[in-house]
């Protein structure tokens, strides 16, 4: 059996995890960059509206 704090803890840290929206960090559009240690990457929805991260 699965206690409660199981369920509690998974909880917080699943709140502790930042949520960006895709929509959002397109700007209404369908394509993003976005930079991590000096790399430039394409985040990119596909019409199916899935996600795309490439380098």
């Amino acid at each position: 059996m699965i206690s409660a704090d199981v369920f509690t803890s998974a909880a917080a840290f699943a709140d502790a995890i930042p949520l960006h929206d895709a929509a959002k960090l397109t700007k209404g559009g369908n394509l993003a960059r976005i930079a991590l240690n000096g790399q430039i990457y394409s985040l990119r929805i596909t019409r199916q509206g899935k996600l795309i991260l490439t380098k």
